[in-house]
């Protein structure tokens, strides 16, 4: 039956979509640029400043004391053929990645969830809008994939999106965090976790996460850490 499976469906490789025998292809792996040491000790962002120990951003909420997460892992740099990866994922219906990105999670980090204690998995919500046009959220698909392979629940109902706002990616460095503000809330309703883990598929400023976490925390989470598939690099 395995086999049989394996003739109608084919393994392809989540970066360029070709068949192929093992989950990537040679040519793919060899291009990947995963994340590497010196790292920020709160998001985990390769620094190119061995003297400092977080990211620009990081430093700056923390010296805001403005940073709301613990910590957080990413598994690749947003670079070809990662970027090109997460975009069929997200925008050409490509929901059999998830399982992989899962699966590379915890062969990297399942010893963190362990760690951070983690009590459920809780996916970025999408506003409605964007959701219904795309037709799923990522970071659920995400979510629940990861769920599967860890035994930890998700937690669709703990963070609700209260209010549409601009794409990220459309705006200036500076107005990234204005455009997320108050962008979050959660329900209190029940035992809220003590640790949770958001899980979203790019990280760049870190401003999203950081608002999620926010609303978490003021909620009563004790703490908050996250995944996400591919992560910017520090300037």
């Amino acid at each position: 039956m395995k086999k049989i499976g394996e003739l109608l469906y084919p393994h392809v490789c989540p970066f360029c979509g070709n068949v192929e025998v093992d989950e990537v292809c040679k040519k793919c792996r060899k291009k990947l640029k995963s994340v590497h040491e010196p790292t920020c000790k709160k998001c985990g962002k390769t620094i190119s400043n061995t003297q400092t120990e977080y990211c620009r951003d990081c430093a700056e909420r923390i010296k805001e004391k403005a940073c709301w997460y613990e910590q957080g892992r990413s598994l690749w740099i947003h670079r070809p053929p990662a970027s090109d990866s997460i975009y069929q994922f997200k925008f050409r219906n490509r929901r059999v990645y998830a399982e992989f990105y899962a699966k590379e999670w915890m062969r990297r980090y399942g010893k963190l969830l362990e760690k951070w204690e983690i009590e459920a998995i809780v996916p970025i919500p999408m506003n409605r809008k964007k959701k219904h046009q795309r037709g799923f959220n990522q970071a659920e698909v995400l979510a629940d994939r990861l769920s599967e392979l860890s035994g930890i629940p998700v937690r669709k109902d703990l963070l609700i999106r209260t209010r549409q706002t601009e794409a990220q990616k459309t705006l200036s460095r500076n107005k990234r965090k204005g455009n997320l503000e108050r962008s979050f809330s959660t329900k209190t309703e029940g035992r809220l976790p003590d640790s949770v883990l958001l899980i979203d598929d790019i990280y760049t400023t870190g401003n999203t996460i950081n608002e999620a976490a926010k609303a978490l925390k003021k909620a009563g989470v004790r703490n908050t850490f996250f995944f996400t598939i591919s992560v910017g690099q520090d300037i």
